[in-house]
């Protein structure tokens, strides 16, 4: 049975729905999606391998989950309904960031084309992935990820790469 996603206005007002395949198809039609990013006690950052069963970007680094909003959820309520689906754990206390707007092709297969939220849980130190999403999965110091995205960006998802500059931007100097 086809999963559907809300497709969406450049001011983020829901417009319809299609199923998730065909919104990442030729330049993609424009979507709801969001990131969480999940840390732990030391302040250091979840991050997950998608699957190599993605359509999109399998095998590359990502945030701790990626993902779409089904008919009327929240962003925060999209993300409580993927965190035991992929982590394995229930994430409570979510706080919303910012949200970007972007699009990006990969190969000739298809496309992302999102706003997307993104959002931020604490104090989670240990995760029990689901394999069909996540491929490897690791903490990470901040500063450590920010050099390794600079010296190796094909490593990771554009989004990803986009959201954590801009999550770097707003941390303290």
């Amino acid at each position: 049975m086809p999963e559907y996603i809300l497709i969406i206005d450049e001011k983020d007002n829901v417009v319809g729905k299609e199923e998730k395949v065909k919104c990442h198809l030729g330049n993609g039609i424009l979507h709801r999606a969001f990131t969480l990013m999940v840390f732990n006690d030391k302040n250091e950052l979840l991050i997950t391998k998608r699957s190599k069963e993605k359509m999109l970007w399998p095998n590359i680094w990502d945030g701790s989950i990626s993902s779409h909003l089904h008919e009327g959820e929240s962003y925060e309520d999209a993300a409580r309904r993927r965190c035991p689906d992929e982590l394995g754990i229930k994430c409570d206390g979510l706080k919303f960031l910012f949200k970007i707007r972007y699009q990006a092709q990969y190969k000739d297969i298809g496309s992302e084309n999102e706003i997307n939220a993104v959002l931020v849980a604490k104090g989670i130190n240990e995760v029990f992935p689901n394999k069909k999403e996540i491929s490897e999965y690791k903490y990470i110091d901040l500063k450590e990820l920010e050099k390794d995205m600079k010296k190796n960006p094909e490593k990771y998802a554009p989004w990803f790469i986009l959201i954590f500059e801009k999550f770097m931007g707003l941390q303290p100097k």
